[in-house]
């Protein structure tokens, strides 16, 4: 009994040390398909402050925008496997995949922890021409195919506003509108019929009394957003994939490298101070292992081809 006692400790021995002798040795890139200001930016940059603060590393985010993300996540395929280069966001590389815009999803990547998660986006319009969701259906159905919905053909809020439209008997006019803030001027000059957003972006918009809130696309209300009724509250049964925002590295990474990412997010989530900053971006904190990340993409990528299978029938 003895002799298996120290077998065991001298196992225990080695794997703690080997996973201590892994951590950045150069600053690490965090590569992000999204400008700079929205949440996937910001919470990444929350990630930066903290793994430095702990770990005394340099981190750095890299905004690689375009192309459904694509451009982003050939970025990090294309990486050495060192630890030092990873993609950061949520179901871009699935939904790419499914639009066809690239032939590979989220298994030419091996999957690190999940740092935070948003709720699936809202859909706002403007309540000078819209006060509410019935009201905005009823437009809609009076003229088929002219109401503007602006989104990215291919990207995640595509197939969630086409999903929206099949459920609610509607058709829109869906236009891809550029950034954010082109959205958000789009919205408020009155071109723009109905924007699918993050909350974070959509706000102070809502709190002014500039946007209306018809819905989010969620099993239930979220704290976060606890003021913004879910489409099934009001009939319509939609319920869309949240944005989990993982890491994804190159595929050949070694085991040490994600199990070092897992242990510092788990000690960031433990930090008051790191948990708030999550807050102010308007995220909420959200801990998965890398094999429970990589199961809610799996997840995800079957519900967004489901989608695109249905709607293409």
């Amino acid at each position: 009994m003895k002799k298996v006692l120290l077998a065991l400790f001298a196992v225990l021995v080695v794997a703690s040390c080997a996973f201590a002798e892994w951590k950045p040795t150069t600053t690490v890139s965090i590569i992000v398909p999204a400008g700079a200001g929205g949440n996937t930016d910001l919470s990444a940059r929350v990630f930066a402050q903290y793994a430095k603060e702990l770990s005394g590393c340099d981190f750095i985010v890299v905004n690689a925008n375009g192309a459904a993300g694509s451009i982003a996540a050939d970025q990090v395929r294309a990486s050495a496997p060192d630890g030092h280069t990873f993609l950061y966001g949520h179901n871009l590389v699935n939904v790419a995949n499914v639009a066809g815009i690239t032939d590979y999803n989220y298994t030419a990547f091996k999957l690190g922890p999940t740092f935070a998660k948003d709720p699936a986006q809202q859909f706002y319009v403007n309540p000078k021409k819209y006060k509410n969701l019935e009201e905005f259906i009823k437009a809609a159905k009076e003229k088929p195919g002219e109401l503007v919905a602006c989104t990215e053909v291919g990207a995640y809020t595509y197939y969630e506003i086409l999903k929206f439209q099949e459920l609610a008997g509607i058709e829109l006019d869906l236009v891809d509108y550029g950034s954010n803030s082109d959205k958000i001027v789009g919205m408020l000059s009155g071109q723009v019929d109905m924007m699918p957003g993050a909350y974070i972006n959509c706000k102070d918009y809502l709190e002014s009394g500039q946007f209306v809130a018809l819905g989010v696309p969620s099993a239930e209300r979220y704290e976060l957003i606890k003021d913004i009724p879910t489409f099934k509250e009001q009939g319509i049964d939609l319920v869309y994939p949240d944005c989990d925002f993982s890491f994804y590295f190159p595929k050949e990474t070694p085991d040490e490298v994600i199990a070092w990412y897992e242990n510092i997010v788990q000690e960031m989530e433990k930090n008051p101070e790191c948990l708030e900053a999550i807050r102010k971006v308007e995220m909420m904190p959200y801990y998965l292992s890398a094999a429970d990340s990589e199961k809610h993409d799996a997840e995800y990528f079957n519900t967004f081809k489901t989608i695109a299978d249905q709607l293409a029938k």
